[in-house]
Order: structure tokens, then C-alpha cells, then sequence
């Protein structure tokens, strides 16, 4: 089974790489961001206070977090593997999850980190926000405290894998498809 993490600041490309490699390795998206969208819309406790913590640009509590991760798992059958997008954020979530994968008898293959400098960070998530209609995407000052709360306290997840020798780094500016490929190439190596 094949378990990606999908790593990178907000506005890295973790999105548009990931719909890549689920077509092409038949994967099962696992995106927090995604997780939280459905139970804030199923109208669920815990959907609603990801959206609080999300709103202010902050990460959600890691009980909060790996409580619908863990349901995702659990409730997926018949997959080739997982791409974590978005998650691990923090050391102990990573310790979770590899705690959670080798009950099921699952480990993470490998974290694969999209490396882009922060004023272009910036463009991407102002240009996204046009679109998603996400307040923490619109507003300047929220941008710039998810992009310092990802340096304080996600990037130290990044040493956790590769400590474990599990972790490549791929620049993340340039063509989609170009990026794509250099992900690829990491993945066949597994």
C-alpha cells in the first residue's frame, strides 16, 4: 500500500498536485482541509470548531484533527493507498498517524515537500482567493500568520520523515506538469 504525505506551506500546489496523483496511483485523498469542509457542512461539533481555529488562520487542535482523520481510515476500503495532504501538521500528529497506520498494519512510503518562497506563497493564495470564497485565503494578515505558524510549528514535521529517511524535497515553482513529474519520479522510487 502506498502512503504519501503531501507536504508544504499554504499555497505550495499540495491541491493541484494531489488530483494528479490520485488519477495517476489510484489513491484515496486524504485532505484535512476537506475533512473539515464536511463535517463543518454536515453541521458536526467538530466541524465547527476546525472552522473557528481555520478562520483565524490557525492550525486545529490535533485531538480535533486525528479524531477525523482516524474515521476517514477506518470508513476507506479497497484503496491503493493514501495521500495525506495537508496532514501531518505538527510532530505529534505524525506520531499519531504512524501509530494509527501500524495498527492497520499501514506506514507512511515517504513525504514529499513542495519548496516555494513566500512572496510567491502570497500571490497564489490571494489569486485562490477569488475564487474559494475562504476568508483565511483573502485577508492579508491571516495569510501571513498561516504562513508563520506553518515555519514555527509544521516544518518540524519535515525533519520527523526524514529522520526516518522517508523525506524528498521538490522545488514547487515551475510548470504543474513538470512539478508533477518530478513527484512521480520520487514516487516510482518507493
Amino acid at each position: 500500500m502506498l502512503n504519501i504525505v503531501l507536504f508544504g506551506p499554504p499555497g505550495a500546489g499540495k491541491g493541484t498536485q494531489s488530483e494528479k496523483l490520485i488519477q495517476k496511483y489510484g489513491l484515496t485523498h486524504l485532505s484535512t482541509g476537506d475533512l473539515f469542509r464536511k463535517h463543518l457542512g454536515e453541521g458536526t461539533d467538530l466541524g465547527r470548531l476546525a472552522k473557528k481555529y481555520m478562520d483565524e488562520g490557525h492550525l486545529v487542535p490535533d485531538a480535533v484533527v486525528i479524531s477525523m482523520v482516524e474515521d476517514k481510515i477506518n470508513s476507506t476500503t479497497g484503496s491503493k493507498g493514501f495521500i495525506f495532504d495537508g496532514f501531518p501538521r505538527t510532530t505529534a500528529q505524525a506520531e499519531a498517524l504512524d501509530t494509527m497506520l501500524s495498527q492497520n498494519s499501514m506506514k507512511i512510503s515517504g513525504m514529499i515537500a513542495l519548496d516555494v518562497p513566500q512572496d510567491i506563497l502570497k500571490e497564489r493564495i490571494k489569486e485562490r482567493g477569488k475564487t474559494s470564497n475562504r476568508a483565511d485565503d483573502q485577508d492579508e494578515e491571516k495569510i501571513n500568520t498561516r504562513i508563520k505558524v506553518y515555519l514555527d510549528e509544521t516544518l518540524p514535521v519535515a525533519k520527523y520523515y526524514e529522520n526516518q529517511g522517508k523525506f524528498k524535497n521538490i522545488n514547487g515553482v515551475g510548470e504543474i506538469d513538470e512539478i508533477f513529474q518530478e513527484i512521480s519520479d520520487v514516487i516510482d522510487s518507493y
